[in-house]
Parts: C-alpha cells; sequence; structure tokens
C-alpha cells in the first residue's frame, strides 16, 4: 500500500514567530511530499514489499530493500519517517523542559537540561550538509548522534526520542 503524506497535526502558522508558515507549508507539502511521492516510486518496482511498513523497510540498514532501490528508500523512505516524527514533536504548546523518566534519564546522563541543549546543539551544528541531530536510546541509554542527509536512527536499531532537521530546507526563507 503506498505511503500517504500525513497531515501537519496543527495549522501551518502555529509555530510563528519561531518558524513561519510559509516555511511550514513548503516543507511539509514540498520537500516531504516530495519524500512521500519518490518512495512510492521507487517501491513500485517491488511489490514483494507493498505490505511493509516504512519502519520494517528502514531497519536493519534497509537489509529487505533490494540494492537496485535501497539509495532512493534510504533517501526518501527516510526522509518521509524522520519528517513523520519531526511533525509529532514540535507544536504550538510543547516545548521546554522535560518531565518524568525522561527528565531524569537526561539529568543521570548529560548533568542537567542546559548540558544537553548545548550538547545537542552542538551536535546539530557540527553537521557539515544536510543531516539530523537525534536524542535517541541505544544500548547504552540516551546519546546524542548526527547522520547525513536522511539517515535516522532506526537504520541502526535504535529508537528517536527527538529529531532536529539540520537541513537548510527547514528554515531557508
Amino acid at each position: 500500500m503506498p505511503f500517504t503524506l500525513p497531515p501537519l497535526p496543527y495549522a501551518y502558522d502555529a509555530l510563528e514567530p519561531y518558524i513561519d508558515a510559509r516555511t511550514m507549508e513548503i516543507h511539509h507539502t514540498k520537500h516531504h511530499g516530495a519524500y512521500v511521492d519518490n518512495v512510492n516510486k521507487a517501491l513500485a518496482t517491488a511489490p514483494q514489499l507493498a505490505d511493509k511498513s516504512i519502519d520494517e523497510l528502514l531497519a536493519d540498514n534497509l537489509a529487505i530493500v533490494p540494492e537496485s532501490i535501497r539509495t532512493a528508500v534510504r533517501n526518501n523512505g527516510g526522509g518521509h519517517w524522520n519528517h513523520s516524527l519531526f511533525w509529532e514533536i514540535m507544536g504550538p504548546k510543547k516545548g521546554g523542559e522535560p518531565t518524568g523518566l525522561l527528565a531524569k534519564a537526561i539529568q543521570r546522563v548529560f548533568g542537567d537540561f542546559n548540558q544537553f541543549k548545548e550538547k545537542f546543539a552542538a551536535a546539530a551544528m557540527g553537521r557539515f550538509g544536510s543531516g539530523w541531530a537525534w536524542l535517541i536510546i541505544g544500548q547504552n541509554g540516551l546519546e546524542i548522534i548526527s547522520t547525513p542527509n536522511q539517515d535516522n536512527p532506526l537504520m541502526e536499531n535504535k529508537f528517536a526520542v527527538i529529531g532536529l532537521d539540520v537541513w537548510e530546507h527547514a528554515y531557508y526563507l
């Protein structure tokens, strides 16, 4: 079954003044929409994968995806998965310091929330070119990593908690 562009869970102007409505609309409809269209085009040549979720396709470094379409699925399926998470973790009434178990884990691993933010920002700004910064749960607990292009932690069988798009298309208007 082809993938579809998920609706944005808030209005395009809901994140103003931080991200303007036009940037959000282009990012969602044009960029994310293109990832969805292009992963569907690639998968049309592999009907044996028609019942697979995006998670199943990307897991284990795309092991089930034929080599002939692996790059297209990595780039476009990754872009679809990454953006689907990105839209969900942002919102007009979201943000601030975490609470509960996540707050305790951040404090244990990074010292405090401010130190976490510094390290997360460094990972994002240290990404040369396009990519993503992530807070993940790895084998040893919370980690901050950065991935190139549309790669993501799922490809390495890790769990993403937060993803930050550091592609120029996310902020260029």
